[in-house]
């Protein structure tokens, strides 16, 4: 770049006037509209997010769901601040003029998860030059920088103390209609603290408590008990073919699931840079919180898997229900509570979500499975909400109360969050 630039300003409509300086340098960035930013960057770093946390940080999945709420949540404010269409999730610095929203977007997502996964950090160095090297030079870029890395700041700050990893466990005594540890494993509950860490954007953990699983003694439970005794033994039952296949597409990693299908919307709908950022923290951010109270849900009322259930019917007080001593489910149980069903929190948290951004019955879906191979279209949010509810009882590892609970909450959290944030700047 030359040591003295000269800059042509039109004034008015025929004056022109040749003006030089030797204190100020003005880019071709500075004197240029910004250009265009491109959208990939946002699905990009979702996808190495993904395998950062999940591949190399070997996070379970609703303790991974709540470092993507993070990560999404950093790009979004980093790109709002510069778009300012949207209303960012936590205070931004001004940013500077022509600030590129794309070298925000990537260095927002590197420098949280370079924060949370420094065991990542040569991957994430690699993916972070490749992405900056798609962009121009000039002081758009080192603005767009700044804006990255002021977001990231923000939202690591606010994280501080926030009850990751605390010591939390499932203390309760073994009685009708108390988990405990399940077979092959018998592990302890896997990441209680989970239920405790301060939420992204609802208020507490408990602010939007589900209703409670039914009395041993009812009706209800004895509807669901033998449904689930039915529908999710592991062989002989009276599960048919495609309740099975729709069973085992839906035992895949619900979260890495999601993401992909994420993905494929923001390129298929050609989001822009801004609204694909959006759309991320909208759905990672409320499926975050739905997790969060999902998980204090299961440590509160601590309720027993319907193979316990089962195993030991002859001691829950209700003459309705049988014991199958030999009874197993169609998988094996994971390491925490029934109630409510952490599958059904994080997909009413997305179906909410969806139909917020595109309407209900055009949530246009496409979801794949690594367990069968497959891929399913949902064009309705109704359609994923029943299936996946379903597909639960069909493994038998949830009674249909948990499910359908579950997906509620889920669905409330989103609706809330949608209520107070990413919003509309103006509305």
């Amino acid at each position: 770049m030359p040591v003295r630039t000269f800059v042509r300003l039109a004034v008015g409509c025929a004056t022109a006037l040749a003006v030089a300086t030797t204190t100020t340098l003005v880019s071709t960035a500075q004197a240029s509209p910004r250009a265009a930013a491109d959208p990939a960057v946002i699905t990009d770093w979702n996808a190495i997010a993904v395998r950062t946390i999940f591949t190399e940080g070997q996070q379970p999945p609703p303790a991974g769901q709540l470092y993507l709420g993070f990560v999404s949540t950093a790009v979004y404010d980093a790109v709002a601040a510069i778009d300012g269409r949207y209303a960012p999730y936590a205070k931004q610095p001004r940013p500077r003029a022509h600030a590129s929203s794309q070298a925000a977007a990537a260095t927002a997502a590197y420098k949280v998860l370079s924060h949370y996964f420094p065991a990542s950090q040569q991957a994430l160095s690699s993916d972070y030059a490749a992405s900056l090297a798609k962009i121009r030079e000039g002081a758009g870029k080192t603005h767009g920088i700044q804006a990255g890395k002021a977001a990231a700041a923000t939202l690591v700050r606010l994280r501080t103390g926030d009850g990751r990893g605390a010591d939390v466990t499932l203390d309760v005594t073994p009685a009708p209609g108390v988990w405990r540890p399940t077979p092959p494993a018998s592990a302890p509950m896997l990441v209680p603290w989970l239920g405790f860490v301060r939420p992204l954007l609802l208020k507490s953990p408990t602010q939007i408590p589900p209703a409670g699983p039914y009395a041993l003694n009812s009706a209800a439970y004895t509807r669901d008990f033998d449904e689930v005794k039915a529908v999710g033994v592991a062989s002989g039952g009276s599960r048919t073919p495609a309740q099975t296949e729709t069973a085992r597409f839906w035992s895949d990693n619900l979260i890495r699931q999601f993401q992909t299908a994420f993905r494929d919307q923001a390129a298929r709908r050609h989001l822009n840079i801004a609204d694909s950022a959006r759309m991320f923290a909208v759905l990672n951010a409320a499926s975050a919180d739905a997790a969060i109270a999902c998980w204090r849900g299961k440590y509160d009322h601590a309720y027993w898997r319907p193979s316990t259930a089962i195993q030991l019917a002859d001691t829950d007080g209700n003459p309705a229900t049988t014991a199958d001593p030999a009874w197993s489910p169609l998988v094996a149980n994971p390491p925490y509570p029934d109630y409510p069903s952490g599958h059904a929190c994080l997909t009413g948290a997305t179906t909410a979500g969806l139909s917020h951004l595109f309407g209900a019955r055009h949530i246009d879906l496409t979801v794949d499975s690594a367990v069968t191979g497959t891929t399913r279209h949902y064009a309705t949010a109704d359609a994923l909400n029943q299936e996946t509810k379903s597909a639960r009882v069909w493994l038998g590892i949830h009674f249909r109360k948990a499910t359908t609970d579950g997906n509620q909450l889920g669905r409330a959290v989103s609706r809330w969050a949608l209520g107070h944030y990413f919003r509309h700047v103006g509305r």
